[in-house]
């Protein structure tokens, strides 16, 4: 199946001949094909826009989604987009060429939401969120002038675990980049079908096929920022206990409001208990207060 190149994508010309690499290939997309059935992400007449920033997981992102396509398991009309937004020193050449060698329908937009961020964003403060806004702003227009139902973004199991914690640390809140979403309008899908992959999976797979990365620190992004701090805490957890990570992803597909403290998605004031019911045949624990 992985071997004759007149029955592969062009995205995949060149692969590794290892059965390390076939493994990791066939994980990579039956944990995106497992996600995007699990929380149904096809629909009748999708077009689904393609975000590529040119770094490790919008690669993967793009060749796990055009192999999928290729091979009849999905059947939607994929348009990669690169949005370029004026960074200096941004390789801008590099993007289309290699859409354009690999076949892909594409669109490169020029926004110079850079400037903007420079303008707006106070000394030695962090540029990732006006930038993010202003990035996904444009992607939901570029969607609409497309004529695309969804805007699919690379985001894998461990930005989503990160997210959660920065949330929990940072935000006072329990939750995380969802699989599916609706954005605010109402009128577009938001998708992350590498959400059940593994950064370290992503990594391996664009280093193996010799993609042509960009580094993502051409704004200059700050060291030391929440995202970074809580990925060095989540590092030390695994390393200390080898599929940390794996359980914790398990646990947020695995909630129960009835064991949390919030009123508005379980509620408490409404519970009952049956006058008929039989005692338990195990003391009930002691509550220290």
């Amino acid at each position: 199946m992985l071997d004759k190149p007149d029955d592969i994508h062009p995205l995949f010309y060149g692969a590794p001949k290892t059965t390390e690499f076939k493994k990791l290939r066939k994980r990579i997309i039956q944990n995106a094909r497992e996600a995007i059935e699990q929380y149904g992400m096809v629909e009748d007449g999708a077009k689904w826009l393609v975000c590529l920033s040119g770094g490790k997981d919008s690669y993967t992102l793009l060749a796990v989604l055009h192999e999928l396509k290729w091979r009849g398991l999905l059947p939607v009309e994929l348009l990669a987009c690169n949005l370029d937004q004026g960074q200096p020193g941004f390789p801008a050449t590099v993007l289309p060429e290699f859409l354009e060698r690999m076949q892909v329908p594409h669109r490169i937009e020029y926004q110079d939401t850079y400037s903007i961020v420079m303008d707006k964003v106070p000394e030695g403060r962090t540029f990732c969120a006006l930038c993010s806004r202003l990035r996904r702003g444009n992607l939901y227009r570029i969607a609409r002038e497309e004529g695309c139902t969804a805007v699919v973004l690379g985001h894998h199991r461990d930005d989503i675990l990160e997210t959660f914690f920065m949330n929990l640390f940072h935000g006072g809140r329990l939750a995380t980049m969802p699989p599916k979403l609706v954005n605010e309008e109402g009128d577009l899908f938001l998708y992350r079908p590498l959400a059940h992959v593994s950064e370290q999976d992503c990594e391996k797979f664009s280093r193996a096929m010799a993609y042509p990365i960009i580094p993502c620190d051409l704004c200059g992004s700050q060291d030391g920022l929440q995202r970074q701090q809580v990925k060095q805490i989540l590092d030390g957890w695994e390393k200390n206990s080898p599929g940390r990570r794996g359980v914790m992803f398990k646990a947020l597909m695995n909630t129960r409001p009835s064991h949390l403290l919030d009123p508005k998605i379980f509620n408490f004031q409404g519970l009952n208990i049956s006058p008929n019911s039989e005692p338990s045949e195990k003391p009930a624990p002691l509550v220290l207060r």
